[in-house]
């Protein structure tokens, strides 16, 4: 595949063609050329960074509700060498990427490894030449897909989902009572949409009581988790 062909495929035009050029360049190749032509290992660290931040500001922005250790998981999820060599592999990275001979014989651009971190460099080049915008436009689609294959099983979670399929809707959880003796304390919880009580629920602790709220929403809402 030429450059060309593969920024059609990306859907990203660069203004400076060499910094693709770089990108799809494996260190094999350009120690064979010994014309001092870099290869893609400085824009494969920085993309590594890139994209990290990338998925952490999804994953803030997008699962409010979840918490931080739901959230490691599933930035672990998109950006582990599997996940980023199937998303090379979509775009046909490894069919670009320029290696050295004895890597081309052995098929090495398809090595999960060398097409995930091929990606990571390409993600930084569209960084260098067209800013973090373009980063994100780029990045975003492939961090999607096992985002959402993730199985969320906490109601709070899924009814943060199931709201943000429209702009700005954030449920809010609002401690309404409580009952019993200090070490038997039961709490009441509603979980509010603006000034509408989607559901209330009770529990021994108030997250317990969050989670309650949550599951009834969701029951009226008529989606089982």
């Amino acid at each position: 595949m030429t450059l060309t062909e593969f920024q059609e495929c990306i859907g990203y035009r660069f203004h400076d063609d060499r910094l693709l050029d770089c990108a799809l360049c494996h260190s094999s190749y350009a120690n064979e050329r010994k014309d001092g032509m870099p290869s893609n290992e400085r824009l494969e660290f920085l993309g590594d960074s890139i994209l990290g931040f990338l998925a952490a500001e999804y994953l803030f922005f997008q699962y409010r509700g979840k918490p931080e250790g739901e959230l490691t998981k599933l930035r672990a999820a998109a950006v582990c060498e599997s996940a980023l060599a199937s998303y090379a592999g979509s775009i046909r990275i490894p069919e670009t990427l320029r290696m050295g001979k004895g890597e081309v014989r052995d098929g090495a651009a398809f090595r999960p490894s060398i097409a995930a971190d091929a990606f990571e460099a390409v993600l930084a080049a569209i960084f260098i030449d067209g800013g973090i915008e373009a980063a994100r436009a780029f990045a975003i689609p492939f961090l999607e897909r096992p985002i959402a294959k993730t199985r969320v099983t906490d109601s709070k979670s899924l009814l943060q989902q199931v709201l943000q399929q429209s702009p700005d809707e954030y449920p809010e959880y609002r401690l309404v009572g409580s009952s019993g003796p200090d070490h038997e304390k039961i709490f009441e919880v509603q979980v509010m949409l603006h000034s509408n009580v989607l559901g209330t629920g009770k529990g021994r602790s108030k997250k317990a009581a969050e989670q309650a709220a949550a599951a009834e929403a969701l029951r009226l809402m008529g989606i089982e988790n």
